[in-house]
């Protein structure tokens, strides 16, 4: 199995609801994604993927969908607030953690049928959470 993998930094703002320290208060995060790209065999370029490809796909896709947005959930009451007063607002079904981030990007990854095999967001320089199939 041949594996690459591309980083990519984005900043995002959420709360989480019913967490009762404070991650339940408005606080944002300088992320690094790492997006690991898995094949068993090699393209005609030997490659499992370019990492330009990379960058122009699902990097495209969090700078457009997650960079500098105020992830909330739902059930949050700010959202109405915060869509009103013009802010970037992206809603969830669920609490926005780094793990739901992480599922999300490879979903969408999946979505664009690139060979994703796991992403690790990283919400700081010492917390991560991965999402694989």
């Amino acid at each position: 199995m041949y594996k690459v993998a591309k980083t990519i930094y984005f900043n995002y703002g959420h709360r989480l609801m019913d967490c009762h320290d404070k991650c339940s208060h408005l606080h944002g995060h300088s992320a690094c994604v790492e997006i690991e790209m898995a094949s068993a065999k090699l393209n005609k370029h030997n490659m499992v993927i370019n990492f330009f490809d990379i960058r122009k796909t699902i990097g495209a896709w969090i700078n457009e969908n997650l960079d500098h947005k105020m992830i909330l959930s739902e059930k949050d009451p700010l959202v109405k607030l915060l869509k009103k007063a013009g802010e970037p607002v992206v809603v969830a079904k669920e609490n926005p953690t780094a793990e739901m981030l992480a599922k999300w990007i490879f979903q969408a990854a999946k979505r664009m049928k690139l060979p994703v095999s796991k992403v690790t967001l990283w919400e700081n320089q010492d917390s991560f959470a991965v999402f694989q199939e």
